[in-house]
């Protein structure tokens, strides 16, 4: 690794030789919110903001992705991966893609995703402003930060850029830089420490930790009184920068003899996620809201962590913003039941 520094008025025309060469999707504000978007104005990018409403894991999972076209004689596959550029990525979502890289190319790899994924350029960015849910400080330390290919931080008067790949050498070729002094450096690092130290909440307990009691505590009630007020909606599914469950379903033409075979995100607090059909209905493996509630925070904190060396979880707060009954703050739960 090598660290240059870019001046803040290269930034605009470092983006502008990028997207001249890649469509380049960024940060961008929406209302009050932010989204990872095409950048059609390279002005419009925001390095500033707290967190984006979706994870930009759908630039290579997107929420309805094609798989196959099919017609009565043939069938064709639907990948067809265009390079692209995911500018300003925070730390955790670095962690979350990593996390999806690992599962998707385990045992019958996701071509689907991959081919996306390894036509992708990644440039990180440091976090400027935490969001208010945020607690990627104190949750899935162990998983490394990697994927990337370069990241910015930013610093008076610019940008420290970490140069990790040779993807990352292409684009760092395309805008003047300078050597970062051991001076930047140091400052690079103490700000994404603070940022980190900053979070507005926190897990107070190791991963191993929480894995032995959540474990321990299958058939305590807590997970029925946790979720009382659930609304069984998905909503912390659908935002969460790890979930990686699809539905697939077959769309027919009008003449029904061709169609197309899709797959879109699915969410497992739902009541019709672990519904199966049996002779006269169906059956659901998961009935009550509490199955459902204790099945997502397990595969947050306990089924996945030897794979991934950590929990599922990058902290990165999405699933607290977007809850209506205010029940799916991790944070808030791993701490009661670490008490209880």
């Amino acid at each position: 690794m090598k660290t240059l520094f870019l001046r803040d008025e290269g930034l605009r025309p470092w983006l502008e030789a990028l997207m001249a060469r890649y469509p380049v999707l960024a940060p961008v504000a929406k209302k009050s919110r932010f989204v990872f978007a095409e950048l059609e104005d390279a002005k419009d990018v925001r390095l500033d903001y707290d967190t984006t409403i979706l994870p930009p894991k759908k630039a290579f999972f997107p929420p309805r992705q094609e798989l196959v076209q099919f017609t009565s004689t043939e069938a064709r596959g639907c990948i067809d991966p265009k390079a692209k550029v995911l500018f300003g990525v925070h730390p955790y979502d670095i962690k979350a893609i990593h996390m999806l890289d690992v599962l998707f190319r385990e045992g019958y790899a996701d071509h689907n995703y991959l081919a996306n994924r390894e036509s992708a350029y990644i440039v990180g960015s440091s976090v400027q402003k935490n969001y208010e849910h945020a607690f990627f400080g104190s949750v899935s330390l162990e998983v490394p930060l990697t994927g990337h290919d370069l990241f910015l931080t930013r610093i008076e008067g610019g940008y420290t850029v970490d140069v990790l790949t040779a993807k990352g050498e292409e684009l760092a070729a395309l805008v003047t830089l300078t050597g970062a002094s051991d001076v930047q450096v140091n400052v690079a690092k103490k700000v994404n420490d603070d940022a980190a130290a900053n979070c507005p909440k926190k897990i107070n307990y190791t991963s191993e930790e929480i894995q032995a009691k959540m474990r321990a505590s299958w058939n305590s009630p807590i997970w029925d009184e946790a979720s009382d007020r659930c609304f069984s909606c998905g909503s912390c599914n659908m935002v969460c920068s790890t979930c990686y469950c699809f539905d697939v379903q077959d769309d027919w033409n009008v003449d029904q003899q061709g169609g197309t075979r899709y797959r879109r995100w699915d969410a497992c607090m739902t009541s019709e996620f672990a519904e199966v059909s049996v002779q006269g209905g169906s059956e659901s493996f998961r009935k009550s809201k509490g199955q459902r509630y204790r099945h997502r925070m397990m595969r947050k904190a306990v089924y996945l962590n030897d794979k991934l060396g950590g929990p599922a979880c990058v902290g990165c707060g999405r699933c607290s913003g977007a809850c209506t009954a205010d029940i799916a703050d991790p944070t808030a739960f791993i701490n009661k039941i670490m008490g209880a």
